[in-house]
């Protein structure tokens, strides 16, 4: 599996993340763990497919981009190769390989025409990487070279799926071919940043950050006056999306710094990958600063002890109980 960034709550010691504070039974982290079971885990990597035009049953409800479908019992013998047909055609970004796709989907078995798992009834698209080892490999093969806004429905027999162990828990066996419906909301990749307009920051007090937006992780200038006592939450660039909510989950980039000592401690820069969590995972620093915030902006936070890790910081992370952090956040999506 690929590293998966520390703010994720199921990660054993998370640094943004509510560790230590009875969080791992969450709706949140329940949903990531079934989306989990169902499309990644990939078996041993197999030579690549011959992509088919068919068979594919029919979506007989839910027939629009971001709605949740119904599809029909596949008919007759599936195809052994990786059938795969749009549905809707998108005219966004395109996809490539290694990028980090933001979809809702939908999948079942062939033969029963029982559905596995879906997103759309938790209301929060699955966040992965198609790359080897992330995810199985009929959904690498099938999403590259879509473009995003795509409804994409594909069949993935077992070469491509489980293999020959199947999917125990998701009640798959090692001879079922699968059927997927994946509405491709969004693509990203290490590169991905904020978009919008440049916000002055006019407050010698408070940290000034960068606004470049080539990919590269932002500058970090922590002023020589004494932290502030109360949480700061400003833009540096503002993006026009949609307005963050309390509950909702986040595609990001970010790093932090501790304010009295300058050191970096975090950063999805350094491991070139985006990561998603929800806000009910984050500590309150980040849930408050982010809770009303437009998608496609860069916002700093100046997170207080008492809405971080207050006496509880994470071991050799170089944060104190005293310590204030400092945060510089990319909101690249929001569901």
């Amino acid at each position: 599996m690929r590293r998966r960034s520390l703010i994720l709550a199921a990660v054993p010691v998370g640094l943004v993340t509510l560790a230590g504070c009875g969080d791992d039974k969450s709706d949140s982290k329940k949903a990531s763990d079934s989306a989990s079971q169902s499309a990644s885990e990939s078996p041993s990597a197999a030579p690549a497919p011959k992509i088919v035009d068919g068979p594919l049953p029919a979506v007989t409800a839910g027939q629009k981009f971001g709605e949740k479908p119904t599809v029909a019992k596949g008919s007759g013998s599936p195809s052994d190769q990786l059938a795969v047909k749009t549905l809707v055609a998108g005219g966004g970004k395109t996809i490539a390989e290694g990028d980090f796709v933001w979809a809702h989907y939908l999948g079942q078995i062939w033969d029963t025409a029982k559905v596995f798992d879906n997103s759309y009834d938790r209301k929060t698209p699955l966040f992965i990487q198609l790359a080897q080892g992330s995810i199985i490999d009929g959904w690498r093969y099938a999403l590259a070279g879509k473009k995003t806004g795509s409804r994409v429905e594909f069949s993935v027999p077992p070469t491509w799926g489980y293999g020959s162990a199947g999917q125990s828990q998701a009640g798959i066996k090692g001879t079922d071919t699968l059927v997927f419906v994946v509405d491709v909301q969004d693509t990203f990749n290490g590169k991905s940043s904020a978009k919008g307009k440049d916000v002055a920051q006019d407050d010698a007090a408070l940290p000034k950050v960068g606004t470049n937006t080539d990919g590269k992780a932002p500058s970090v200038e922590i002023p020589k006056s004494a932290a502030p006592k109360e949480l700061v939450a400003n833009y540096v660039i503002e993006g026009d999306g949609a307005v963050v909510k309390a509950d909702s989950t986040l595609v990001v980039q970010y790093k932090g710094v501790v304010w009295e000592t300058g050191k970096e401690f975090d950063s999805s820069y350094k491991r070139d990958q985006p990561t998603s969590f929800s806000l009910q995972q984050v500590v309150k620093g980040w849930a408050q600063g982010l809770t009303g915030k437009k998608v496609g902006s860069r916002v700093v936070i100046v997170v207080p002890p008492a809405l971080g890790y207050a006496d509880n910081p994470p071991a050799d992370s170089g944060i104190e109980k005293t310590s204030t952090m400092v945060f510089t956040v990319d909101i690249l999506a929001s569901s």
